[in-house]
């Protein structure tokens, strides 16, 4: 890998703009059966999603978080949760390239300014997308009338497929949104790993990329709450592909129970921690608190279920259900790669920190 990309070159036609909860969630469905029918040979021939994600924001489903005094649905959290989950059983890549999307356009929601909103919320509902990536923190530089940026960024996923960035730095709570044609912006395609093979995880290179004062929006706890939620909402829908593909083997023995029971509880704890998200997103101080341990209880939980459920598969799978032909393997590897973004031992440590505050960690 490590090849530059170009911007990939398309002429979108303007996005559906989606009416209804009942809608989102219809259009969901239809897309992840979509997805679906191609995620296993993308998988193994490292494909990039291109039109897939097109047509992801041509369904208007990438605009449901913009708010109404923005034009936008903004649905609840519960549910932005589920349709994540919806999305990743059909292909967990582009579940994750779904929730990466939502999470930067969370902390615009939460922390701009009217100026910046506008524009940018103008643009998701026109089907643009959004990505985040991390610099170090010397490769930011404040300016008098913004900020000057030179380095190269951290691997991300969804940056090949980005219309839009927000960008951070591990030591200030500033995200920088800037188009991903900015001058000066490279982004390489340099990811080489074994799962999540097409969830566009690329770096950025920018040479004195300039973004100006009113670009710069304040990231504070709702928005890492919600990243925690949508991550476990794509840990949720990789083990309810798993659970398909022996449905549809007409493999289901009593082991499966408890997966299936899992499975349920884990959609449980997203409801729950949507609930308290949206909360939050109204009142500060404790409800903050409890919504980011919801949000942490779901990741945990979901992250654990999906490794347990796509390592199951290879268990219950006979004969050659579980062969290569099949790529079920491609469940328990993104499933993998997942866990280890997700640190599950410090996402216990935040669950006894809230239970907890005084005990020692």
């Amino acid at each position: 890998m490590g090849t530059v990309s170009q911007l990939h070159d398309r002429l979108r036609p303007a996005a559906h703009r989606i009416e209804s909860e009942e809608e989102a969630v219809a259009a969901a469905r239809r897309l992840a059966a979509d997805f679906r029918r191609q995620s296993s040979e993308r998988d193994i021939n490292r494909i990039l999603p291109y039109s897939e994600l097109d047509s992801l924001s041509l369904s208007g489903l990438t605009a449901i978080t913009v708010p109404p005094e923005y034009e936008g649905l903004d649905v609840s959290n519960a549910l932005l949760a589920e349709i994540v989950a919806i999305i990743a059983e059909g292909d967990a890549s582009i579940g994750e390239c779904l929730a990466v999307h939502f999470v930067a356009l969370e902390g615009l929601r939460q922390h701009a300014g009217d100026d910046l909103k506008r524009p940018l919320f103008t643009r998701a509902l026109a089907g643009d997308r959004f990505a985040e990536a991390s610099f170090d923190t010397d490769a930011v530089t404040a300016l008098p009338l913004g900020h000057r940026i030179n380095g190269r960024s951290r691997q991300a996923a969804g940056v090949l497929f980005a219309d839009w960035l927000a960008i951070s730095t591990p030591d200030s709570n500033l995200l920088l949104y800037l188009a991903r044609s900015s001058e000066g912006l490279q982004v390489v395609d340099s990811w080489d790993g074994f799962g999540q093979r097409t969830n566009g995880t690329a770096a950025l290179i920018a040479e004195n990329v300039q973004t100006n004062a009113d670009a710069a929006v304040s990231q504070e706890a709702p928005a890492v709450a919600i990243a925690s939620l949508l991550h476990a909402g794509v840990d949720l829908g990789i083990a309810r592909a798993v659970l398909s593909e022996l449905q549809e083997a007409e493999i289901m023995p009593p082991a499966a129970g408890g997966l299936i029971v899992g499975i349920e509880a884990a959609a449980a704890l997203l409801e729950r921690a949507g609930h308290r998200l949206d909360i939050a997103q109204i009142n500060s101080g404790t409800a903050i608190t409890e919504a980011e341990f919801s949000a942490t209880a779901a990741q945990a939980h979901s992250s654990e279920l999906a490794l347990r459920t796509a390592a199951a598969i290879f268990e219950i799978a006979k004969g050659d259900v579980g062969g290569i032909g099949r790529n079920l393997d491609r469940h328990w590897r993104n499933a993998r790669i997942r866990a280890l973004g997700g640190k599950l031992a410090g996402l216990h440590a935040k669950a006894v920190a809230y239970y907890g505050p005084n005990w020692e960690i």
